[in-house]
């Protein structure tokens, strides 16, 4: 028997069994080209001074808030004096805030257990008003990681988990498993894509701390620490989206909001090194190949 296998591995050897590749060549398949990666920069408005600024920043027309893992603190956008905060014990029953936007007079925030494993995560939502806890649910235990970041999407929600390399992380999951994730209005999972390679190297061994859609229909994405945002576009097919553009801006990653009072593209993020919030104006940013489109119907009929 061993003799037989042997001698019919030499007769494939042999026989010049085509590879994948040459079979692509002989049907004259091109070769997939990604499109090019626009290199943009986004401009500073202004910069507030919070200490709270850890972990992200959310955004109204007259306030910010800066997040760091169980304290939020409301700021006004106009005399940037501190007005007041909601604060948790700390190891009680929400650890790790990652991220918040603000949504007709609510604080709506992504919650997790991190580090902790196996990772758990859940939605919180906040008065913006009378910064008190308003209501909770959560996901439990989920395959998908860690929640770090949500936004609405129709009727539902897109999201953004996590994994990591090392601390907070599982030995079968690195980092390259972070993912997007829709749901519908009650929190099943409808769909989801995978981050492409070109953004993951650039995050590891973290993943995207912070996310929003833009004005544009278009993903933006901060990592854990390097000055510059990802602009990811929904592909025309298949599970993977689409790395269009990369601005540079500078801030230390963390999770961010666009500023939805203003017809400009301004986005509000922190500097954890300085404890500041700063706010930007963005540039605006090209589909340039039928691949890309952006997310929200409204947005592609613009």
């Amino acid at each position: 028997m061993r003799l037989s296998h042997l001698a019919f591995a030499c007769l494939l050897a042999g026989s010049g069994v085509a590879s994948a590749q040459e079979r692509s060549n002989r049907l004259n398949l091109p070769t997939y080209a990604p499109p090019p990666i626009a290199t943009l920069q986004a401009t500073p408005i202004r910069t507030y001074q919070a200490p709270e600024a850890r972990q992200g920043v959310a955004v109204d027309a007259e306030h910010f808030y800066a997040v760091v893992n169980t304290v939020i603190a409301r700021y006004d956008r106009e005399t940037g004096a501190r007005e007041a905060h909601w604060a948790g014990p700390r190891g009680g029953l929400i650890r790790h805030l990652n991220s918040c936007f603000a949504d007709a007079g609510s604080l709506w925030c992504a919650n997790s257990n991190f580090p902790l494993t196996p990772m758990a995560s859940s939605i919180e939502v906040f008065d913006a008003h009378a910064m008190t806890h308003t209501r909770s649910h959560s996901l439990g235990l989920t395959d998908e990681g860690s929640l770090t970041f949500f936004d609405r999407y129709g009727d539902g929600w897109l999201a953004g988990f996590a994994h990591y390399d090392g601390e907070g992380g599982h030995a079968f999951k690195n980092a390259a498993f972070a993912g997007i994730v829709f749901f519908d209005s009650e929190w099943r999972r409808t769909g989801g894509y995978a981050l492409p390679a070109s953004v993951l190297a650039r995050m590891a061994p973290h993943a995207a701390s912070g996310g929003a859609l833009g004005p544009d229909g278009l993903l933006y994405l901060l990592g854990h620490d390097l000055p510059e945002m990802y602009v990811l576009a929904r592909p025309s097919m298949g599970p993977t989206l689409v790395h269009v553009a990369t601005i540079a801006i500078p801030v230390a990653g963390q999770a961010f909001s666009w500023d939805r009072s203003t017809d400009r593209r301004v986005v509000f993020a922190i500097d954890r090194p300085s404890g500041t919030v700063r706010s930007f104006d963005m540039p605006a940013v090209p589909l340039t190949t039928p691949d890309a489109r952006p997310f929200t119907p409204e947005a592609a009929r613009r």
